[in-house]
């Protein structure tokens, strides 16, 4: 379990009765199904379940990739549901970041540029965005590799980059599907650790998809999914 105590306040996400369904009449497949969560400030979630059981679905739901088919999810208070294309663009530049097996690092930049890309693009000068950019790859053991490319980095200094590049915009939640899926059991553990020091230091919350036990144990809460419903809790 991580090493501190979550704030209180208002939640940085909440699920109020979401369900999520595909197609429709006799196709429809119910992804999840009367779903009620609270994440609140610094705290760290991990969601296990099967394969198959709503958890990427979840955090899709979360970031605003996705529609809900009924109920609401708010971010900081806010109903996704209700937000313009360009709010929902705002809304994952600034507040919801994603840490993917997939890292999408660009190769032709180098690990401090990427991590200054997002900062750029939403209108931050060039020396702010590197500076706070070094800051981010300092909070993750990087901050002697500014200038090195991608390629130059192992897997799991790779998805550190990844991690400082959704840490750079301060934003209040992190979501990570499966993050260590790529990465063998040294890289794999030393990452499942950085990100459970994450709310400590920062004050983010986290969401973490995980299949392992041992990552899960690292976590304020646990919560399972089977066939698009929470059927346990843990703490």
């Amino acid at each position: 379990m991580s090493e501190h105590s979550p704030s209180t306040g208002t939640p940085v996400l909440e699920f109020m009765d979401v369900v999520k369904s595909y197609g429709s009449g006799t196709t429809e497949t119910r992804a999840l199904t009367s779903v009620d969560l609270r994440v609140a400030p610094g705290e760290f979630i991990a969601v296990m379940g099967p394969s198959g059981c709503g958890k990427s679905t979840l955090l899709h739901l979360a970031g605003g990739l996705e529609p809900v088919t009924a109920g609401r999810v708010l971010v900081n208070g806010r109903d996704v549901s209700e937000m313009s294309p360009a709010d929902l663009a705002t809304l994952r530049r600034r507040e919801v970041g994603y840490i993917f097996q997939r890292l999408n690092l660009i190769p032709s930049l180098t690990a401090v540029e990427n991590v200054m890309l997002p900062l750029e693009l939403d209108g931050t000068g060039r020396k702010e965005a590197r500076e706070r950019a070094t800051a981010a790859l300092q909070g993750v053991g990087l901050s002697h590799h500014l200038d090195r490319y991608p390629t130059e980095f192992s897997g799991g200094q790779q998805q550190r980059i990844a991690i400082a590049r959704s840490l750079v915009a301060q934003r209040s939640l992190l979501l990570a599907d499966e993050p260590t899926g790529s990465l063998d059991t040294v890289n794999s553990d030393e990452v499942i650790e950085l990100l459970a020091g994450l709310p400590a230091k920062f004050g983010t919350a986290i969401i973490l998809v995980t299949h392992e036990p041992r990552f899960a144990s690292w976590a304020d809460r646990v919560i399972f999914l089977r066939d698009g419903h929470v059927v346990d809790e843990s703490r």
